[in-house]
Order: C-alpha cells, then sequence, then structure tokens
C-alpha cells in the first residue's frame, strides 16, 4: 500500500484575516451620515455643526474616561462612539441647550455601553436611550424647534412666534396643515436634524447597502409595515414614512448589529415589530412620534427573536437547542 504525504503548512489561529472590522464598519456609517448633516448645516446653519460636533467629542471623551476609570482596553479608535455621537445630534432639535445634549451623550455612553460591558454587550441602542431620557426629562427644550423659511410659510406663523414651531408630525396630530411630501423629500421642514431630508437618509442608507454594512430585511420590514398600518388606519402612508425619524430610525438605528436580530427571518419580525409599534404610538398614542420607543422595545425583544429564528443544527434535536 503506498502512502501519499502531503505539504501541512501549520500556523497560529486566526486562519482566516477579514479586512472588515468594527472600525471601517463605524467609519461607513459615519460617511453614510455625511449627506443628512450637510443637509442640516445648510437648513439649520453653523448650529447643526455645533451640535454634531459637541456630540461626538463628549461621546469619545466619556468613553475614553470610562474605559480608563474601569481598567478596560481604550476603544475610542473604534468609531463606535463616534457614530453614537452623531446619530444622537441627529435625534435632538438644534435649539437643545449643548449642555443638556451631553447629558444625554453621558447616559449613551456611561450607562447603557460601558456599564454592560462595551461594544457588543449593550442591550439597547445607546444613542435611542440617550434620546429618550432627554425627551422625558427635558420635554420643552427637545419639542423646541427652528423653523425653517419654507415651514414658517406652511404654517404662518407671524414674525414674533418664528423662532420654534412644530413638525410635521405635530401638526399633524394638531390637525394644522402640514407640509407636503415633496418638502419632506428634499429637506425643509422642522424637525430633529437627522430627520428633516428623507433623501439625504436614503443616499446614506443606499452606501450601507452597496457596501454591505446593513442588509435591506430591517429598513424593507420597518417601513413596509408602516405603510401598511398607515393604509389600515386611513393615513397617508408617503407622509409617515417621510415625517419623523422614520428614515433616520430604520435605515441607521435599528439596524445595530448588537441590538438588532441575527437571522434573516429575525431582521423581517424586528422590523415589523418596529413600524407596527410606531404607527400605534403615532396615531393612538400621547406623543406624536414613536421611533425611539418602538426600537427601544424591539431591542428588548431581540434576544427572544434570537432564540425563536435560531437555524436549526442537522443532528442536533430541536427541543434541546431551545433548552
Amino acid at each position: 500500500m503506498s502512502t501519499k504525504h502531503t505539504n501541512l503548512i501549520v500556523s497560529s489561529a486566526p486562519h482566516v484575516n477579514n479586512p472588515v472590522d468594527t472600525r471601517s464598519i463605524m467609519r461607513d456609517v459615519v460617511i453614510a451620515l455625511c449627506p443628512a448633516l450637510l443637509v442640516s448645516i445648510y437648513v439649520f446653519g453653523a448650529r447643526a455643526l455645533i451640535m454634531t460636533a459637541v456630540c461626538v467629542a463628549a461621546c469619545v471623551i466619556f468613553e475614553g474616561a470610562t474605559r480608563k476609570l474601569l481598567n478596560r482596553p481604550q476603544t475610542i479608535g473604534d468609531w463606535s462612539a463616534v457614530v453614537t455621537g452623531v446619530i444622537l445630534a441627529f435625534n435632538l432639535p438644534v435649539t437643545l441647550p449643548i449642555w443638556m445634549a451631553i447629558i444625554g451623550c453621558f447616559v449613551a455612553i456611561v450607562i447603557v455601553k460601558q456599564v454592560f460591558g462595551g461594544l457588543g454587550e449593550n442591550f439597547a441602542n445607546p444613542a435611542i436611550v440617550g434620546r429618550i431620557v432627554l425627551f422625558i426629562g427635558f420635554a420643552t427644550p427637545m419639542t423646541n424647534w427652528a423653523v425653517t423659511s419654507r415651514m414658517s410659510s406652511v404654517i404662518r406663523e407671524n414674525a414674533a412666534d418664528a423662532v420654534t414651531g412644530a413638525t410635521p408630525l405635530g401638526l399633524l396630530a394638531s390637525g394644522k396643515p402640514v407640509p407636503s411630501n415633496l418638502d419632506m423629500f428634499l429637506g425643509t421642514i422642522n424637525g430633529s436634524m437627522g430627520e428633516i431630508s428623507a433623501i439625504a437618509l436614503l443616499i446614506g442608507g443606499c452606501y450601507l447597502l452597496w457596501r454591505k454594512v446593513i442588509t435591506w430585511e430591517i429598513p424593507v420590514a420597518f417601513l413596509g409595515s408602516m405603510v401598511v398600518m398607515a393604509v389600515l388606519m386611513h393615513q397617508d402612508p408617503v407622509f409617515h414614512i417621510f415625517a419623523g425619524g422614520a428614515m433616520l430610525g430604520s435605515i441607521f438605528m435599528a439596524t445595530d448589529y448588537v441590538t438588532s436580530p441575527i437571522t434573516g427571518k429575525g431582521k423581517i419580525i424586528f422590523g415589523i415589530g418596529c413600524g407596527v409599534l410606531t404607527m400605534l404610538i403615532r396615531v393612538f398614542g400621547s406623543y406624536p412620534e414613536g421611533v425611539s420607543f418602538a426600537i427601544l422595545l424591539m431591542n428588548i425583544m431581540t434576544p427572544h427573536i434570537d432564540r425563536w429564528t435560531r437555524t436549526h443544527i442537522n443532528g442536533v434535536d430541536r427541543k434541546a437547542v431551545k433548552k
């Protein structure tokens, strides 16, 4: 019997080197957010840039200080704190006092992210929780919106009242005239910095899809379920997906790797849950907007969704896996 010898290359793990890492993913997310940032600066002026820069700086400082205090390896170089800062800023009105924004950054980074162990261990999206805490704790400043020139003409405010005004969802809830879908698509409306221009967010979303940073399941299920719910509730579906934080939430917040399901089926369930809850809160709730609350509730459900949609391993009893 002849023996065939094969040359083996022996090396230490890891044996597969993938150039895609946390830093490159987060950098792509920042790039994808740039179109919306540019629109915000155009609409609101330098204050939008200042708010974003402060939130980014505060998040990075809080992360670095907390990691050092807890004697953990530094992670400020992975850009995750930068992404949290930008997304949190996008969820705030430009008129919000800077010190309040810094409190939101503290909640997002220190309490939600680092107390639970850092990136990959947090149970919810840090920026969403930071935004909700600010909304509950500082309700008036968080609903104090700068009025764009186009929006001022839509709601017919006089010069003395043209400092702040309602968002499209706020106008809808109060029965007042709302801006056109085209205005909301292009970005000439009131609202938080990251929710005024649907086209800017769509451009960023297309970039993330092209770079394969996100997949289609959550955004499509999120917005699609909102459309279905709007039709069933006799609402304008286009208005609801363009108004408020639907685009920002479905593309940039609900798709967070850590707090969203792993499987494709789970992502669809997660997205549908976000869309349905958003519409229920908007139509029947006491708040005109429900995106942040909907995503937070579904973040809490993510471990259960992962367990329900776990891929079956051949040869292993399903009941044993569930246990």
